[in-house]
């Protein structure tokens, strides 16, 4: 009867949308690593015979996710959490470094990113606090203890050090914001990006001038009465200290590969050669699509393996160049529809549990896809972070999946919850 229910219940519009990416996934990872030589579509010496494997156990995972009472992940969510810092913690000793990141547990040739499974373990254990009815995010020893829940593994994740992955976390701050965390939080978070990207652009004592004046604005501006000297003062001598300190930020704690991909973003370098080959070459295969690309299986910058990593982090290319703007605008709108739906979906939870829950998946997804499209296009640095459901991989997928339908299994849920 309970699988009935689920059935019943679950909301069939999130998960065609899911099996729709799914798809588009693997036929572009096809595209990909095909060639005029393939015949056979279950090779798993190849990337798409093998996301064909991570697909087939992707179903059972589902069907094991649904199985599972939707309390059971309320109940055991501070052990998930513990659980997946232990494994963060063991990659120290025991992981497996590619390209100078140590993320990985390798079993033979197959290998496992717990970072990919934190985030979803991370949202589970900040949903089960911000739950509790004693808990007010006013309360600054409240917010201190929900902050460092996603800090903790974020720490963790730098550490390997893998930036990528540690920045889909930094958005889980709306998630406190909706649920009463003040929107200075978010203020301050967003000025401190700005004036970090200026004191790149700008030097300092026109970035401190530009400051001064918007204080002064904000000051003249408030009311009468909400007027105060001081702490305009201090904001300004903040956000002075702020940037002067960018420079020594950049040049000693960022590294070298870091200031490459700001100072190409920023217009300060041109290196089409090196580090901004990856870039170059996505903005090419992209633009060479058209508005309705070249066909499938038809991209000379995909058939000409011209963008590195292109069925993983940069998978959105093959989808630019072969399907066209068409294509990338069905992507980016079923992105959006996905989106839109967990939240409404989120909103309409009959449990706290489950709402922030909800939130926590929509944060995550929203990053994730923001990021990694904007990477590709060249209006953000490149970092490493795939493209949810559409990227090569297993891990990814696999934590992608269990992310969302967790949330599917407790909205399926929410008819016993009265």
């Amino acid at each position: 009867m309970k699988n009935q229910s689920v059935r019943k219940n679950i909301d069939w519009i999130t998960v065609l949308i899911y099996m729709l990416l799914v798809l588009i996934g693997w036929a572009n990872i096809y595209s990909a690593d095909s060639t005029p030589d393939t015949t056979y579509i279950f090779d798993i010496t190849q990337n798409y015979g093998k996301q064909l494997i991570f697909i087939a156990f992707t179903v059972l995972l589902i069907v094991i996710i649904l199985t599972v009472d939707a309390k059971f992940y309320e109940r055991f969510s501070s052990i998930i959490y513990g659980v997946t810092l232990i494994l963060l913690i063991g990659l120290f000793p025991f992981g497996k470094t590619i390209a100078g990141q140590r993320c990985w547990y390798a079993i033979g040739s197959f290998t496992l990113q717990p970072s990919e499974f934190a985030k979803s373990a991370t949202a589970l254990a900040l949903a089960k606090y911000l739950s509790d009815s004693q808990v007010n995010l006013k309360n600054i020893n409240h917010q201190l203890i929900a902050l460092l829940i996603i800090i903790i593994p974020v720490g963790l994740i730098i550490l390997q050090p893998d930036a990528g992955s540690a920045l889909i976390f930094i958005l889980m701050i709306l998630v406190l914001n909706r649920e009463g965390l003040p929107s200075w939080y978010l203020w301050t978070g967003f000025g401190a990006i700005v004036l970090f990207i200026m004191s790149l652009m700008l030097q300092p004592q026109y970035v401190i001038l530009i400051s001064l004046t918007g204080v002064i604005i904000h000051y003249l501006r408030s009311r009468l009465i909400n007027r105060n000297i001081i702490a305009s003062s201090v904001v300004f001598l903040l956000m002075a200290g702020f940037t002067i300190s960018v420079d020594y930020v950049f040049e000693n704690v960022f590294q070298q590969h870091h200031r490459d991909r700001f100072n190409i973003l920023l217009g300060k370098e041109v290196d089409m050669a090196g580090i901004g080959y990856n870039t170059n070459q996505s903005e090419i295969a992209i633009g060479s699509g058209g508005w309705i690309g070249k066909g499938w299986l038809e991209g000379t910058q995909t058939k000409g393996n011209f963008v590195p990593e292109q069925h993983t982090d940069y998978i959105f290319t093959t989808v630019g160049e072969e399907w066209g703007f068409a294509g990338s605008a069905l992507v980016v709108l079923l992105f959006a529809g996905l989106l839109l739906r967990v939240l409404y979906l989120a909103e309409n939870q009959k449990t706290k549990f489950s709402r922030v829950y909800g939130y926590g998946v929509a944060s995550i997804l929203f990053t994730h896809y923001f990021v990694n499209i904007s990477m590709v296009v060249g209006i953000f640095p490149t970092i490493g972070v795939p493209l949810p459901f559409l990227s090569y991989g297993g891990s990814s997928l696999w934590a992608f999946t269990i992310l969302l339908f967790v949330f599917l299994k407790m909205d399926a849920n929410k008819v016993n919850e009265w």
